[in-house]
């Protein structure tokens, strides 16, 4: 006999990701490795929100910047790679094997096959010569421990030549063959970004060789994914788990069928949880207060936001490529945005007031201010510039 699906409400589903995403008092974690387990990833386009994501999630801030550079560039516990939808990443470093092999593989395909492409309509040289100068580079990284693309050029010359890309496009453009050879080396596991020339925002990164790793199955690996993300995040769509991913929809139902996901239904339709996670959680009672940075991995978790964020309030958060600005958020919705003055003030401002109150303003209040006391006079600005962000940071 079938069992009918329990409705898990949007209350809920709110209350799961305040508690599980380490936002609720109570929760807050003692460490970056524990904020990037909780999270399954955090988004890594923009350094920046790496540390940020974390700082909202940490019990003392002020840790923020010195275990965060620890974690991802003395112990390597948090390693930056190329994940999900193709999208640079920051992982827990027990997660890289099993995202190369659930996601980096089939990316890493297209991206050489991509290169190898472009090259040949440009008239540059073949695949075999490619080949030669990425033996080349990866013996001179080797050697050097961590590099810059310039300093690799030093040892081998021909990561300098450039090569004409879409030619006759509205988008052409010039490569460098150090450039895109780096990039398909970084989807394919053979190289990681190691420390960054400047501070923690700085985005321009050292290279090293990767760590190794086991090559698993990639049913398997995308199951642990899958279930990892499950746990983290779920309830969620087929259409979310798509997403998130980045995989085709007959992989997405093999992965839920090998871990035993259950159904519930949601406002949104159906959707689904790990295996055995149907309980209610026990809170939280109390409502929070959070400033996320773009690209948050809690504001950009799920394709269908409207249970966490009303539709009206895309225009003024997101930019014309669909990436979130920096939210403010209370009791498990996003109800405005923020942004970093000149002088270092944080400013911010309530889109959706509905619900928020002299309790809601007073705590977002506070947790402005605990951005402000960790972040000192480092000055933020974020790769993608949405309307509100712009206007607040004038």
């Amino acid at each position: 006999m079938s069992r009918t699906p329990r409705h898990i409400t949007t209350t809920e589903r709110r209350a799961r990701l305040a508690l599980r995403h380490r936002l609720a008092p109570g929760t807050h974690a003692t460490a970056p490795e524990a904020v990037a387990d909780s999270l399954v990833a955090l988004h890594g386009t923009d350094p920046a929100t790496v540390y940020l994501a974390v700082g909202a999630r940490l019990a003392d801030p002020s840790a923020t910047v010195p275990e965060t550079t620890r974690a991802l560039y003395e112990d390597r516990t948090l390693l930056r790679m190329h994940g999900m939808r193709h999208t640079v990443f920051v992982f827990p470093a027990d997660l890289t094997a099993i995202v190369h092999a659930s996601t980096g593989l089939a990316v890493a395909a297209r991206e050489r096959a991509s290169l190898v492409k472009d090259m040949a309509k440009a008239g540059a040289p073949d695949a075999a010569w490619l080949k030669e100068v990425e033996g080349s580079l990866l013996s001179a990284l080797t050697l050097r421990g961590q590099a810059t693309a310039a300093e690799l050029a030093v040892d081998e010359p021909r990561l300098r030549e450039q090569f004409v890309y879409a030619a006759g496009k509205n988008y052409e453009g010039v490569h460098t063959v150090s450039t895109r050879l780096l990039r398909v080396l970084g989807v394919e596991g053979k190289v990681v970004r190691g420390r960054p020339l400047g501070g923690w925002t700085s985005s321009q990164f050292r290279w090293a060789v990767a760590p190794e790793h086991p090559e698993l199955d990639i049913a398997e690996a995308q199951a642990e994914l899958l279930a990892r993300w499950l746990t983290a995040c779920g309830p969620a769509t087929e259409a979310d788990l798509k997403w998130w991913t980045g995989w085709r929809v007959t992989d997405v139902r093999r992965a839920l069928a090998a871990i035993g996901a259950e159904a519930v239904t949601l406002d949104e339709g159906t959707g689904y949880v790990a295996a055995g996670d149907l309980a209610p959680p026990a809170g939280p009672a109390e409502p929070w207060a959070a400033l996320l940075p773009g690209l948050d991995p809690t504001a950009m978790g799920w394709q269908q936001r409207d249970w966490y964020l009303a539709p009206e309030l895309r225009p003024a958060l997101f930019d014309g490529s669909g990436n979130v600005g920096p939210t403010v958020w209370w009791d498990g919705r996003v109800v405005g945005g923020w942004a970093q003055r000149p002088d270092g003030e944080i400013a911010w401002r309530i889109l959706d007031g509905e619900g928020v109150g002299r309790e809601g303003e007073a705590a977002i209040g506070v947790a402005a201010e605990r951005l402000r006391g960790w972040v000192g006079a480092t000055r933020l600005t974020p790769r993608f510039r949405t309307p509100v962000e712009r206007e607040l940071s004038a």
